[in-house]
């Protein structure tokens, strides 16, 4: 079955687009320091957007022209600091023959000329490395209370310690001081950090550094309570029968008093009297009684 000229650049475009993704991913694992990326056809053009993933990561460049760059999303980091919109860059990859489409193998910033080449995603973190350096300090860092916790070289490393330490060696920590420091350096993309064990004016002569004291447990220690007590559930609440009657526990409230007057044990259940008749004449249960006599005089 043949398809009509206008339909048989779509399944063309998606068997080239499936076999350049393939192709170009196995390319890229083992791209390393072996294989010359500039050997790959170059385009170049002028950045106008990056293209985002669901989780925002980059996936891809679209230049002024139209073009669509593809980029794997563990380059984003590097693609964010070395490539912007507006900057003028060459990628050498595979051109998809009926699309404007590159799966790109390499990219080349024109400006400054960093490269950012695909070799595969990164394997697991290196463990830090112990180094031992010396700088000009030119300010110190703080954290968000306005502690000092670091400070930065010249060549843009970053010192860091505990606050606690770093106002214990605060005279050597000062802007303009040439400082020598031990300790775990983490270097990526962004930079160089060293987590500082070891402080002085030079390297023979360091000072090691407290360790910062363990997080506390999960149910913290409040104020007045003791280590055994850490984590402890509070108590609980008094029982119905009265906060601090142990013999209470469980016991139910009094009843309200009976109808014949609180507090009369005697009269419960019993109805009260009835009030007396009126005593005024007229009234049927007074008929033909006499009225009490007036008091006497008093002389």
């Amino acid at each position: 079955m043949k398809f009509p000229p206008k339909r048989r650049v779509l399944p063309i475009a998606f068997v080239t687009t499936t076999a350049l993704c393939a192709g170009v991913a196995a390319y890229s694992q083992n791209l390393n320091q072996t294989w010359d990326a500039s050997q790959l056809p170059a385009t170049s053009g002028s950045v106008s957007h990056y293209t985002l993933t669901t989780r925002g990561d980059i996936d891809g460049l679209m230049l002024a022209d139209g073009t669509e760059v593809k980029v794997p999303p563990h380059l984003t980091g590097q693609i964010a600091f070395a490539i912007h919109p507006g900057d003028n860059v060459t990628i050498h990859g595979l051109r998809a023959r009926a699309l404007p489409l590159v799966e790109a193998a390499s990219i080349t910033n024109n400006a400054n000329g960093s490269t950012i080449v695909d070799n595969g995603p990164a394997g697991p973190a290196a463990a830090p490395q112990e180094a031992t350096i010396s700088g000009q300090i030119t300010a110190a860092l703080h954290g968000p209370r306005g502690e000092i916790n670091g400070a930065l070289l010249a060549d843009g490393t970053v010192l860091r310690l505990p606050p606690p330490e770093a106002a214990r060696f605060a005279e050597v920590l000062q802007s303009g001081r040439t400082v020598s420091v031990r300790g775990f350096a983490v270097h990526n993309v962004l930079g160089t950090v060293i987590d500082v064990r070891a402080i002085g004016n030079t390297p023979d002569r360091l000072s090691e550094i407290a360790a910062p004291p363990p997080p506390p447990p999960p149910g913290g220690q409040r104020p007045g309570r003791g280590p055994a007590d850490m984590g402890a559930a509070p108590p609980p609440p008094p029982p119905p029968g009265g906060p601090g009657i142990a013999g209470n526990a469980g016991v139910a409230p009094p009843p309200p008093p009976p109808p014949g007057g609180p507090g009369i044990a005697g009269n419960a259940g019993v109805v009260p009297p009835p009030p007396p008749p009126p005593g005024g004449p007229g009234n049927p249960a007074n008929a033909g009684v006499a009225p009490p006599p007036p008091p006497p005089p008093r002389g």
